[in-house]
């Protein structure tokens, strides 16, 4: 669930008056900062004014429905509480398009019934819902209002994109819109082109080459450093290239511009805490933007049996979008980095202080004095000695010098019942072991293809053990 407190790029001091359904509906893409797709937005009113807002998926499940809309009630009018004070009322607004054949007005009737749970669930906090709204195929409806003549039941034509009074008026405000969604999800998700075979092959000999070296007991700050150095390399490389804007053409020119072999063995570099924590210092200045576009691009070469080890890059350029000011990229990319690993605790702790509205400089603060201490130490001295289960001296809840992480895997346990954070082995090599054991289990279906057609040996080459990774994310992965 994404949490926004105010509008995206609005200066504070314009104001942009809305006085129908319309015009909300026209508004709902400047409010959130982009054009939201399959999802529950709620908007809070504080006498006239927004407040809050949060934002999450549409759940297929009809099942699901009853509980997000009372968690998404519950999260907004506490969030509002604590800031300005229990709203006065709430905008509920229901974005999905048609599928499977259904026609517009099918999809808007679909979710009726979320819309009146939403109703229900603010109700029961004494807080009304003003207005529900649902924005299907560029045409919009609104379950509160029962004149055909004021709302026909085939729904109102949307103004065009930047057409409208309002878009007028906000762009005027300073307000923008980003990218859909999808688009921003799409510069952080794992290839789908013919070059993933050639990546998971380079990413199979990066764990070959990488965990012998860990099992003969290399020191982590020699992993560590080797990491750094190559990404530093990359994206100086990237500075260098030629690049017009922040788009996905420019994403396509930096994977030219990084090897399927530097690829694999930044990914598998940056599953130790100490090297990851290390890379988030690169989160301000110029160094920023260009991190940024590195961890985007590891996050699309985490490929095949290799996607749980995008949690890492994930949570890297989640991190930088937010100090960088860019909340929305940074709630996608937590998200995702949660989706390839709910276990990792760096993730869900930077994603809750994000939906919180914490300031990043708090983390940032900590960062820069860790960078700071390891400049000034001796050499060879400290950094090896780092367990994996410590972690950096953040807490971006208060800012003290409390173990954030350790802090955020008591919380899980508390909430669950389960343990957070475990330390009975070093999750880095774990997590090589696998890389491991999956590689030359590839290797040897390889070997037993050879010789037979071209399809039969193709089909034992990408076979994935997919059922093993999945109980190894689950009950092995143990570092975040």
């Amino acid at each position: 669930m994404t949490n926004h407190s105010e509008a995206a790029g609005a200066s504070g001091t314009e104001q942009v008056t809305l006085r129908n359904p319309a015009e909300l509906a026209e508004a709902l893409p400047f409010l959130l900062g982009f054009r939201p797709e399959d999802s529950i937005v709620l908007v809070a009113l504080h006498r006239g004014r927004f407040g809050g807002r949060v934002r999450i998926g549409i759940p297929e499940r009809l099942g699901d429905w009853p509980a997000v809309a009372e968690e998404m009630a519950r999260c907004l009018v506490s969030g509002c509480e604590r800031r300005d004070g229990i709203p006065d009322g709430i905008v509920a607004f229901l974005c999905r398009d048609p599928k499977n054949r259904e026609t517009r007005q099918q999809a808007m009737e679909h979710l009726r019934p979320l819309a009146q749970m939403l109703r229900i669930a603010c109700g029961r906090l004494d807080v009304p819902v003003v207005e529900a709204l649902c924005i299907a195929d560029d045409h919009f409806w609104s379950y509160s209002c029962p004149v055909e003549e004021c709302c026909p039941p085939d729904g109102t034509p949307l103004a065009k994109s930047g057409t409208s009074v309002t878009a007028a008026a906000m762009t005027y405000a300073g307000v923008q819109v980003r990218r859909p969604l999808r688009e921003m999800r799409a510069r952080l998700a794992p290839w789908q082109t013919a070059a993933v075979a050639e990546q998971e092959r380079a990413l199979d000999a990066a764990a070959m080459a990488l965990v012998p070296r860990i099992l003969s007991g290399a020191p982590r700050a020699e992993v560590a450093g080797e990491t750094l150095d190559l990404a530093q390399r990359v994206w100086r490389r990237f500075a260098q290239a030629s690049v017009g804007g922040d788009t996905l053409e420019a994403d396509l020119r930096d994977d030219e511009h990084l090897g399927h072999d530097e690829a694999a063995r930044l990914i598998l570099g940056l599953q130790d805490r100490l090297t990851r924590d290390s890379a988030a210092e690169w989160m301000e200045g110029d160094e920023a933007p260009l991190a940024l576009r590195l961890w985007r691009a590891l996050a699309r070469r985490c490929v095949g049996t290799y996607g749980e080890h995008a949690a890492a890059p994930l949570t890297l350029a989640g991190w930088v979008a937010w100090s960088l000011g860019d909340k929305v990229e940074a709630g996608e990319a937590l998200d995702m980095a949660l989706d390839a690993d709910p276990r990792y605790v760096f993730a869900r702790l930077l994603s809750q202080a994000c939906s919180a509205d914490l300031d990043p400089e708090l983390v940032r603060r900590s960062l820069r004095k860790a960078r700071e201490e390891r400049s000034l130490a001796p050499p060879g001295t400290g950094s090896e000695e780092v367990g994996d289960g410590d972690a950096p001296d953040v807490d971006v809840r208060s800012g003290i010098g409390e173990d954030a992480e350790a802090a955020a895997g008591r919380e899980a346990e508390a909430s669950t019942g389960r343990p957070g954070v475990e330390n009975s082995e070093d999750a880095a090599e774990a997590r090589a072991m696998r890389a491991l054991e999956a590689a030359l289990r590839r290797r040897g279906a390889r070997r037993a293809g050879a010789g037979k057609g071209p399809a039969q040996a193709g089909a034992h080459a990408t076979r994935r053990p997919q059922g093993r990774r999945r109980v190894g994310r689950q009950g092995t992965r143990r570092d975040g």
